[in-house]
């Protein structure tokens, strides 16, 4: 036998271009392909036709992995999601690793043009959409929610952090001549007719969302602090009729 080495063939991209086809088409390349898309154009510019021109096939090829738009949402949501739980959580208290997971989220949703609104809506049962759900709930059955208060909890979470950042691209969303601007609500809101709106008219004006993101997490999850399990067991008279209560008979 030569000891010569065989030349390797050529990849995938490289044997297609020889041949003058697209690479073969997939579901992952599909959605990724999607969601660069999505960041070049938008959600709503983004339809299964222009997807199709983008990857240089037939419109009807892409509808044998997603039948629906929808369904390529549902999968690009599943996608957003896969660096959420790609490192362990800094805190061994439940609280601040709950806080750390809805600032993960909201990373990842933040790390595409609309992506709030791509993840909105869809119901995922892919790993990393299951996985960052196991996760969440995993945090507050630990800490002692029943199941069932444990799952209302973190769709609580799951929501604001959605809520929050659908608003938060949407006030940096260019239209028209630019981006969102606050002067039209300086210029409506006057003392006289809305004296409590104009001493808090900073605050409504600000694109400081970190800061507004941290203030709503801070009252959810010192909600839950206040309410939950620890707080209901060693409160004055507490028994079983605070959130997360084991006595209720919900899971656990």
């Amino acid at each position: 036998m030569s000891s010569a080495s065989t030349p390797s063939p050529p990849g995938p991209r490289a044997a297609a271009t020889a041949r003058g086809r697209p690479p073969k088409l997939d579901q992952a390349r599909t959605v990724e392909a999607a969601l660069a898309l999505l960041d070049e154009v938008g959600l709503d510019a983004l339809t299964m036709r222009r997807l199709a021109e983008a990857m240089d096939v037939r419109a009807g090829a892409l509808y044998r992995y997603f039948a629906t738009k929808h369904e390529l949402l549902t999968a690009m949501a599943e996608v957003l999601l896969a660096d959420c739980l790609d490192r362990p959580l800094s805190s061994p208290d439940w609280s601040e690793r709950l806080a750390e997971l809805a600032r993960r989220m909201r990373t990842a949703l933040l790390g595409r043009r609309d992506g709030a609104r791509v993840y909105a809506g869809t119901h995922s049962t892919g790993s990393h959409t299951l996985g960052f759900a196991d996760t969440l709930v995993g945090v507050l059955r630990e800490a002692g929610f029943s199941s069932a208060d444990a799952a209302r909890a973190a769709l609580t979470l799951v929501h604001f952090t959605i809520g929050h950042t659908l608003e938060e691209q949407a006030a940096c969303q260019v239209a028209g001549d630019g981006p969102a601007d606050p002067e039209g609500l300086r210029a409506a809101v006057t003392p006289d007719r809305h004296p409590h709106l104009a001493a808090a008219l900073p605050v409504f004006t600000s694109t400081d969302f970190t800061a507004h993101f941290e203030f709503g997490l801070a009252l959810l999850v010192g909600g839950l602090r206040a309410t939950g399990p620890a707080a209901t067991s060693s409160g004055p008279g507490a028994t079983s009729s605070g959130p997360g209560a084991t006595s209720s008979g919900t899971g656990g």
